[in-house]
């Protein structure tokens, strides 16, 4: 800890943002090694790419590493969010515009353009930023690299790096702790390395990312995808078996248990990249109701279309003839409405109370689309459904959903609109689990409102745009669909209101208890347990 007194008079502004000469050095260092990866964008010819890849990659590493050290060892324990709006990249300054903007050019590139990053085309050999990767892709696949395996290990190493520096700044919360080590192996293990391993193993298996779930992985279920999976033999048909228990049975398992966190907090790529690389902009998620409504009706649209595009997809491939397949186009879709009507069925019988006015509204939309579905499959044909052509229905989902929305917008603009955008706006999956989590998991996060100041820190760090500081001022639990269980409300709060916990649904205190006149004894409720 430093002992430099502080001379600062300034209420506003007691310490002073500069940087220090220390992390002026790291940042020197880790853009050198940016600079290896510009250089090689502009077709530098390197005559060793492993070694020049090596050295971009640890001086990144190393320049990250002392800046980290020296920006949270040398001060006490304890989370230290201020300064966040004094500084130009996480106020929506200028810095973070330009980066928004870079960013933002960077997965339009990469999804619509890789032939500028170097993509080869013909059985021509990689240039440019792509080539630098061949070495490692060779080490790994032994194939050429792809812009995508470009994207995997720079989307790594961010994790990586930037995930030290999150536990650094959140090292005497041990809950923050674990849950990064565990995204960051996630990450590494099952997200980058398996997947590349198992190429080299057996060719014949599609890239298959073990954790991601339908419907991340909406594509796992396309005709040439399930082939290669039977053609793989038994691992691929266990890959593919294991696909199908991942969203009937586990899935429903551990939300009910531990509520969506295990997933968004935990495992999935998408939510380690907005908690490392995304947490100086946490502050900036929209607060505001109007947030809160389109995102409530966005992200179940989202959840709509993708579940109309699989059923088109899988039907486009399955026959009619009971006495050639057990699975017949007519079979699945009468399955798929019979599980869609069965969750409707029950929810409206068992939830609705839990459900908003526009909530149950949008229910009643979605079995409206079920009843439509039912009859739009007696005038379909072999190659249309739902009025459209599958692959249409699925092409535009990938560009609308899988490139602009959870890339361009989601990840580019972190720095205008926070580090959630694709999390609370458009991820089926987080649609799903929040489905899950409210109706029936055992997660919440208690709050003690006796103790609350209304410091507002917990509201302000909340990166899904939830107003905590509401809840814990009138002692409600937090059982919000779209909290995703990280736990900075609990570890920012300076009074130890908020606490993350797995109990029975006994003794939780909603909305409909908190009255006016203290006409209900809050304390009778907990003690229900």
């Amino acid at each position: 800890m430093s002992h430099k007194p502080n001379q600062s008079m300034s209420l506003a502004k007691p310490d002073a943002q500069d940087l220090s000469v220390k992390q002026k050095i790291a940042l020197a260092i880790g853009f050198t090694g940016c600079f290896i990866l510009v250089l090689a964008l502009f077709n530098t010819n390197f005559s060793n790419k492993g070694l020049f890849l090596t050295l971009s990659t640890v001086l990144i590493t190393v320049g990250t590493v002392i800046f980290s050290n020296d920006a949270y060892l040398n001060t006490s324990k304890g989370i230290k969010n201020d300064g966040v709006w004094f500084k130009s990249i996480s106020s929506r300054g200028i810095l973070g515009w330009l980066t928004g903007i870079f960013l933002t050019l960077f997965y339009i590139v990469l999804y619509f353009y890789p032939q500028y990053l170097g993509l080869a085309s013909d059985g021509q050999n990689n240039t440019g930023l792509i080539a630098l990767f061949d070495p490692l892709s060779q080490l790994l696949s032994g194939r050429p690299a792809s812009q995508w395996f470009v994207y995997g290990t720079l989307y790594t190493l961010a994790i990586l790096v930037f995930g030290y520096k999150f536990m650094l700044k959140y090292r005497d919360n041990k809950h923050e702790k674990l849950r990064t080590v565990s995204v960051m192996f996630f990450q590494l293990a099952f997200a980058f390395l398996i997947p590349e391993l198992m190429y080299r193993l057996n060719s014949d298996l599609p890239y298959y990312d073990l954790k991601s779930i339908w419907p991340l992985n909406y594509y796992n279920f396309e005709r040439y995808r399930v082939n290669q999976f039977i053609d793989a033999g038994d691992v691929g048909l266990g890959l593919l078996i294991f696909g199908i228990v991942s969203i009937l049975i586990i899935t429903p398992i551990l939300t009910y248990k531990y509520g969506k966190r295990w997933y968004c907090s935990w495992v999935c790529g998408c939510g380690a990249l907005a908690e490392t690389v995304g947490d100086p902009f946490r502050h900036l998620s929209d607060k505001r109701q109007i947030a809160w409504k389109i995102e409530r009706w966005v992200v179940h649209s989202v959840l709509v279309f993708v579940v109309l595009m699989t059923t088109a997809v899988v039907c486009s491939y399955l026959g009619n003839d009971s006495s050639k397949y057990w699975l017949t186009r007519k079979l699945f879709l009468g399955l798929v409405t019979a599980i869609l009507t069965l969750v409707f069925a029950l929810t409206m019988i068992f939830k609705r109370q839990e459900l908003g006015k526009d909530a149950r509204y949008g229910a009643i939309g979605y079995f409206v689309i079920i009843i439509f579905l039912i009859g739009l499959h007696y005038f379909s044909t072999n190659t249309t459904l739902f009025l459209f052509k599958s692959e249409t229905l699925r092409t535009t989902y990938a560009f609308l959903i899988g490139s602009i929305f959870s890339g361009v917008i989601g990840t580019g603009f972190y720095p205008i609109f926070g580090s959630r955008v694709w999390c609370r706006f458009g991820c089926p999956m987080a649609a799903i689990l929040g489905f899950q989590q409210r109706l029936f998991s055992k997660f919440r996060i208690t709050t003690n409102g006796g103790q609350c100041i209304s410091c507002g820190n917990c509201s302000t760090y909340c990166e899904m745009g939830i107003d905590v500081r509401a809840y814990a001022q009138k002692g409600e639990n937090i059982v919000r669909s779209s909290c995703v269980g990280c736990g900075i409300c609990s570890a920012v709060c300076p009074r130890g209101v908020l606490k993350l916990e797995n109990d029975s649904m006994k003794g939780r205190i909603n909305p409909t208890e908190i009255l006016l006149g203290n006409d209900v004894n809050l304390m009778d409720l907990v003690n229900q347990k």
